[in-house]
């Protein structure tokens, strides 16, 4: 159920109500019995959580190939243990 603001049009009282989609929009203004008028609001952000994503959220299946392996592309592992390799041999 979503949460919606509210703003009296004459003391100015501002005041979030927690209400069904399909309750009638309130009307009246809690501290001075004036009307209200609902606001819009920006909505909730998105929350994700959790450990990760799962093998199938890769945009095409040759994307998900390359990280099946051990969650790197192998070509990105072999060229960062080539050029370790090369770093030492100039020692």
């Amino acid at each position: 159920m979503p949460t919606y603001d509210y703003l009296c049009d004459t003391c100015g009282h501002h005041f979030e109500h927690f209400q069904s989609m399909n309750e009638a929009k309130l009307e009246v203004c809690p501290r001075c019995q004036a009307s209200v008028r609902r606001l819009i609001g920006a909505g909730s952000g998105i929350i994700f959580k959790g450990s990760g994503f799962y093998c199938t959220d890769y945009r095409s299946a040759s994307e998900a190939a390359k990280y099946a392996s051990g969650g790197k592309p192998s070509s990105a592992t072999e060229s960062s243990s080539s050029s370790k390799d090369k770093g030492n041999a100039a020692s």
